[in-house]
């Protein structure tokens, strides 16, 4: 792959011989962002694990110090008394057989996040093939289906993530933007770090964080020292 002369530049100052600790990468990446957008920084940890058995897989939800400096868009699926406390809470479209008659039959996607209660999850499990593959569908772990549906929204409306293993038993999530700064980012990290670390499974042999690294939108990846995590 070929790359442009700013991302050329900017790996200059990256020393892919070395593990660097998380501040110092930080600062690095920070210094490596030349784009004129606000570029977002992500953490991108490969773990010790097969996410091809159920008892190895690494799934839940946190919320950042932070947040993630983007605005999140909310579909809240739900009825009866619930609709009223999901408007309170800053859901930004409300409804139940209407949404998912909408989103069915318009292939509507305007939003990042959806939110259901238990007694909605027959309607919503009917959208599995749409939002499945697009990483939106509802999930207990992630606190997507939940009977406090005010409380997920508005910690959806904080900064909640979710973070999960892809096929090859990677965890992919934002820690927010490059305008952060270093400090609120070196938050971030460690609060999700720290989830990831606590939901380390049983079944989980040898090296857990196998390696880890931080990178912005259009720069290059940096490296940060695994052992750092004590697993």
């Amino acid at each position: 792959m070929k790359h442009g002369k700013k991302y050329v530049d900017a790996a200059k100052l990256v020393d892919r011989t070395k593990f660097y600790d998380t501040t110092e990468a930080l600062d690095t990446v920070i210094k490596t962002a030349t784009a004129k957008f606000d570029e977002t920084v992500e953490l991108h940890v490969k773990l010790g694990v097969d996410s091809r058995h159920a008892d190895q897989q690494v799934r839940g939800a946190v919320v950042l110090p932070n947040g993630t400096g983007k605005k999140v868009r909310v579909l809240a699926i739900c009825k009866g008394e619930n609709e009223k406390l999901a408007q309170e809470a800053g859901a930004d479209y409300v409804g139940a057989e209407d949404m998912t008659q909408k989103i069915q039959q318009e292939n509507w996607m305007d939003f990042d996040v959806l939110i259901t209660t238990p007694d909605c999850m027959g309607l919503v499990g009917r959208l599995g093939r749409i939002l499945g593959p697009r990483g939106l569908m509802p999930n207990p772990k992630a606190g997507t289906v939940t009977p406090d549906i005010a409380r997920a929204i508005k910690e959806a409306k904080a900064g909640k993530i979710e973070y999960r293993l892809d096929k090859t038993n990677i965890i992919h999530c934002p820690i927010g933007k490059v305008s952060f700064g270093t400090e609120k980012l070196a938050e971030n990290l460690d609060t999700l770090m720290g989830a990831i670390v606590k939901a380390k499974p049983a079944a989980a042999k040898g090296q857990y964080i196998k390696s880890c690294a931080v990178t912005a939108t259009m720069g290059p990846s940096v490296r940060i020292n695994p052992t750092k995590f004590g697993v």
